[in-house]
Parts: C-alpha cells; structure tokens; sequence
C-alpha cells in the first residue's frame, strides 16, 4: 500500500483503538508501525501516545515519549494532557521542567492550561498561582480566554472563588464553559447567593451549567437547595443529555436519606431510559442503602450489567451498614472470582462488617490479605476498623497494642474508638486510664468530650465530669443536639430531644407510657449509664424517655398504615437504652423499625437487631 494511502488509514484506525478503548489494538498497530518504518512519521508518535492514554496505558505512554527522538510542542502536549487527567496528575510536574530546561520549548497556550489543569487536580494553588504568573508575563498568552477559563477553575477548585472571580471579569468573551466554572466555583464554595446570582445573569442556559450549579449545592452541603434547583430545571423542559446530572441529585437524595424522593428519581432514570448507566446505577445503589432499603439496594446491583470496583464496593459497604455481614463478606469473594481487585475502601467495608458481626478472625485475615495478597500499605481508617474488631469483641489489650505498634500516630477517634468498647466491656481501670491519656491530648471533637464524661460518671468520678465540662464551656464545644426524622411516604417530621410537638403531644406521651409498661412486664430496666447529668435516676429516666428518636417512631406507630416499615434517620449515635428499647418495641408492635445513626443501620424486628448488638 502506498504511503500517502497508508498514513491516514493507520491515523484513523489508532484514533479508533484509542476512543474505543481496545489496547490489543494499539499494540498491534505500533507493531505494524515499528515494521513498516513508519512509527517515527507525524502524525505517529502523537496518535500513538494519545491511544495509549486513552486506553489507561500510561506506561506504555511514557514510554513511547521517550524514545522519540525529537520531541515537539504537540508531543509535549499530549503526554502532559495524558498524565493531567489521569489518577497520577504529579507525574506531569517534571515533563513541564523537562519540556523547560531540557528541551527547551516554549509555554504555549494549550500546555499552560494543561498546567493550570494539573493545578486543580493536585489542589495546588502555589503551582496554580505559578502557572498564572507565567501566564501574565507572556505578551503573546495573556488574552488567551480558554488559559483564563482553565483559571477560573483551579481558583475555584482551591478554594479561592473570589480570585477565580478577578481572572473571569478579565475575559473578553465569556462562553459556556467559563460561565459554568465560575458558577461551580461560587457553589462549590458555598457561596450559593453568589452562584444563583451570576446564573440567573447567563445569556444561555444548558444542562452543564445546571449540572455544574446543582453539583456544587451538593458538594457545600446543600441538598435541599439542590433538589429544589432540579425541580425547576424539569420544569423549564432542559433537556438531560448525560446521566452525571441524574447520578448527582441522587446523591442528594442519599444525603437526605428521602427514599420517597429516591424512589421517584428511580422513576425518572428508567423513564429517560438510563437504567443500564453504571454511573447512574451506582448512585441508586447508594441511595437505596443509605435510605434504609437494602433489598431494593441489592436489587438495582444484580441488574447493573457492566459492574466496575465502586459497584461492588457501594454493595459490600451497604451490606456491611446494614449489620448484614455474611452477605457482605459473600460479596466480597464473588467480587474477587471476578476478577476485580479490591480497594482500600473496600477492606474498610469488609473489616466494617467483620467488627460489627464480632467476625475476630476473618476480619484479622482480610486485613492481613491487604498486603499479603494485594501489596496494600494499609492506612490509618484500616488499623482503626482493626482495633474497633477486637475491642468490641473484648479483646481489649489486643486491641491496645495495636494502637500502641501501628505505623501512624493514633488520632483522637482511634482512642476514643478503644475508650468507648473498654467502657461497653466494663474494664474500669483500663477506661479509666485511656480516658486520662485521651483528655491530655485536648481532643477537639465534643462527641469525645462527652464520651470522657460519661466515662467519668460511670466510675463516680464527679470531680473529672466537671473538669470536662469546663474544658468544654473553655474551648466553646457544644454537644451536638440529638434529632430524628421520620419519613411516611411523601410526610416527614422531624423531632428533637425533649421536644413534643403540641399538636400530638398527647398521643405520642401516652402510647409511649402504655409501651414502657409493658416493656416492663418483659424485664425492661432503663440504662441510665448513658446520662452525663449528676441528677436522680428518676430524672434520668425522663431524659430517656424523651430521646428524639423514640418520640419518631411513637409517631410513626400512630401515623403509618398496617405493615409498613417505620424508618427513622438520627444524627448521632443510638444509645444502649434506645437500642434495647427499640427491640422491645419491635416485638410489641410486631412491625419492623429501621434505625440509620452517625454510624450505622438498625433493623429492629421480633425483639431483634441486626447488628447482633455489635454497634
């Protein structure tokens, strides 16, 4: 075949193999390229380094960049683009110095971006802020609008909006894409009067900058603003043309824990018909989980046909929560005969379920496997999922010397993780020890504060429960106030400690009392051990009594229809008394109650919990 035929057949056949993912491909067609002499002809070396990237080849890439006898601007390009969006961005840093000092190339503008780019990615504002210096004093670059959008979004990325804000007033034509960065970047930020501000002012609106807009009330923290964006969105008719949009607000969804607006969102996928989206099935998966619905959790996973690591991981995760551990430790075997390697996340889920199932063994072996089997450096979460396995199993100073020999220094949750089994356990004298040494270390989260007081009043050591309350009025640490909701189809109520609605007030006091009564007659004996006040036990039995998530689910009692699962959401963890109560209440009222705490999941049925009392 001619060569004037040959390039542009070889040319469009690599770009081919590389969108397509086929590395075979590209190997074979290096191959063909190497023996017929052409390997080294433009535009060669940088379709053949592109289609390595894209395939995930880096190596091969690197490689191939190296024995490239001269290398050009549009070369340099192409291997720093590749590395910028991959999940090695840093290895992008010395190719700039190379390309500099060695080569000696000039900045351009497409290289700069890709700089600025490897800036966002590292959440390097130093480098960010070189990049754009460099940018300044080139004559020739300054008014390069696509290097001042690529700016714009490092600056917002850093954490620095009103900067990103400066570079986008400078650009002259403001498109679509520079737009949409400064919006993220006032909404990502949590600057959301801002963000809706600059949006409503946009010539044209698309489904990116929606995207980018709902996605940053997201990442700030705001899910109920996000919702109530998409809602308008839908009814201004913008079109969905990707399903990261869908896969967003079904995060938000999660972080509500609002399986009615779930399910309805679940609706909406199959209706636009991106069911078979891994991305999209991934987030229901979550969202079901975490909306208290592992059953229809599972089922959205059996149906995800192209399964990556983050599928199998969201699945062992939220089985694991659900104190449903041998279906997460089955899942993660199936999960290793298919052939894909586990992450650090999931041992985490794994070593999770094998702690809250008192699993000792095979929790031990599945961390061991970490470096034994997959040459894993476990991490600090790890040897904490380790030490939270033996204590709440009781072996205590096994657990201990964990934290004691660990290659990282023990944080304050790592000690306070030990201090709250050896206080479950009853080994006094070892709480009492941890709790003096975790109290020398000025922790700074009030959960701990109240630990070590509780812990103090349990020993009847009144003087060290003032002594924390000081420290804690000192450094200006409130308890987190506890609440819970309950959500019965499309009405929810939300409920504070202490705190009876009026309206109900009545219905909700005496179906608790007549509940306590009888749970009385079954051996029932509140546990007051878990209030911190020095009062009489009378009184602390009317502070339990009064917990915001036994007022939601009196509630949920009184206003769910027969059969339905009562499913209540609490911002802090569920104390002893509650959890028994809560089984009691179960087998009282033979309905199930789901329980989803700072921690975990609670499915209370027939007495029973699923997490086997391990939680």
């Amino acid at each position: 075949m001619p060569v004037s035929t040959a390039v542009p057949r070889l040319a469009a056949l690599l770009r081919s193999a590389g969108l397509r993912r086929f590395p075979a491909l590209c190997r074979q067609l290096h191959a063909q390229l190497l023996k017929s002499g052409l390997r080294h002809l433009p535009p060669f070396p940088v379709a053949l380094l592109t289609a390595y990237a894209h395939c995930g080849l880096l190596p091969a890439a690197h490689n191939l960049f190296d024995e490239t006898p001269h290398r050009d601007p549009f070369l340099y390009s192409a291997i720093l683009a590749a590395f910028s969006h991959s999940d090695r961005p840093s290895d992008a840093l010395p190719l700039f110095c190379q390309m500099l000092a060695v080569d000696r190339i000039p900045l351009d503008g497409f290289i700069l971006a890709t700089l600025v780019k490897t800036s966002s990615r590292l959440a390097s504002i130093r480098l960010g802020r070189q990049a754009h210096a460099q940018f300044l004093s080139s004559p020739l670059l300054s008014g390069d609008d696509v290097v001042k959008s690529s700016l714009v979004d490092m600056y917002s990325r850093c954490g620095a909006p009103d900067d990103a804000r400066k570079v986008f007033d400078t650009i002259l034509h403001k498109n679509c894409v520079s737009w949409t960065a400064m919006v993220s970047g006032y909404a990502s930020n949590g600057r959301k009067v801002e963000a809706l501000e600059l949006f409503r002012q946009m010539p044209e609106k698309n489904v990116f900058v929606w995207t980018a807009l709902i996605s940053g009330f997201i990442q700030s923290g705001d899910s109920f603003g996000s919702v109530k964006l998409f809602v308008e969105m839908r009814r201004e008719g913008v079109q969905i043309e990707d399903s990261f949009i869908l896969s967003s607000i079904i995060g938000a969804s999660s972080h509500l824990a609002s399986l009615e607006l779930g399910k309805q969102l679940h609706c909406l996928v199959v209706g636009l018909g991106y069911e078979s989206s891994m991305i999209v099935g991934n987030s229901l998966v979550d969202m079901y989980a975490k909306c208290s619905d592992i059953y229809s959790a599972r089922a959205v996973f059996e149906g995800i046909l192209a399964r990556d690591i983050v599928s199998w991981t969201t699945m062992v995760v939220g089985e694991a929560q659900h104190g449903r551990a041998e279906a997460a430790l089955t899942l993660f075997d199936e999960m290793v005969l298919a052939g894909v390697k586990p992450n650090e996340v999931t041992f985490v889920g794994v070593i999770y379920a094998c702690s809250h199932a008192g699993l000792v063994q095979r929790g031990r072996g599945l961390f061991d496997s970490m470096t034994r089997d997959y040459g894993m450096k476990p991490l600090l979460q790890h040897y904490t999922c380790l030490l939270d396995l033996l204590s709440r199993s009781g072996h205590l100073s096994d657990a201990e010397d964990v934290i004691r020999t660990m290659p990282y220094e023990p944080d304050e949750a790592t000690w306070a993780a030990l201090l709250s089994s050896c206080k479950k356990h009853g080994d006094t004298q070892r709480s009492n020890r941890i709790a003096d040494h975790l109290l020398a270390l000025k922790p700074r989260d009030p959960s701990t504060y109240i630990l070590l007081s509780n812990t103090y009043a349990i020993a009847g050591k009144w003087g060290h429960v003032a002594t924390v309350r000081r420290l804690m009025a000192n450094m200006e640490i409130r308890k987190e106030p506890g609440y819970s909701w309950v959500e019965l189809g499309k009405e929810s109520c939300l409920f504070r400690a202490g705190e009876v609605p009026h309206n109900m007030r009545n219905e909700i006091l005496e179906l608790l009392e007549r509940l306590v009564m009888e749970m009385k007659k079954r051996g029932y004996v509140p546990d007051t051990s878990s209030v911190m006040h020095d009062v009489e036990e009378h009184e602390k039995e009317q502070q339990l009594f009064l917990h915001s998530e036994r007022l939601a689910v009196a509630y949920g009692i009184l206003k769910s229809v027969p059969g339905a699962v009562i499913r209540v959401v609490k911002n802090i963890r569920v104390c002893s008394d509650c959890h028994t109560v809560m089984k009691l209440i179960s087998s009282i009222i033979r309905k199930e109650i789901v329980v989803r705490d700072a921690t975990r999941f609670h499915h209370f049925e027939g007495g029973k919990c699923s997490c086997g009392d391990f939680w």
